[in-house]
């Protein structure tokens, strides 16, 4: 899952210290099996402008995520909400194995 942040300037600590690597985005999302890691992104020449990259190892683990741990997430996604400008999904990514 890729999303993308336009966070405000006054935000941006807090923002980097919750999505980042020790963050509570990333402590919720270990709690639940299929969790392969998040990169959090900062585009250089766009201030405030982040991307992030939440893996998991299926489409079923992260729906299994998202079922399980509703409340969580939304709790934790409407505390984050004051922290950006905009907020949007990006996509639904998967790995290729380079075949077509």
């Amino acid at each position: 899952m890729v999303w993308s942040f336009d966070v405000k300037p006054e935000q941006v600590r807090t923002f980097e210290r919750l999505y980042g690597p020790q963050g509570d985005w990333i402590q919720l999302f270990q709690r639940a099996p299929g969790f392969a890691g998040t990169e959090l992104r900062r585009e250089r020449d766009r201030a405030g402008h982040y991307l992030t990259i939440d893996r998991w190892h299926t489409r079923a683990a992260y729906q299994r995520f998202k079922e399980t741990f509703r409340t969580e997430y939304e709790m934790l996604d409407a505390r984050c909400t004051r922290l950006t400008d905009s907020e949007r999904k990006v996509g639904d990514f998967e790995t290729t194995t380079g075949e077509l």
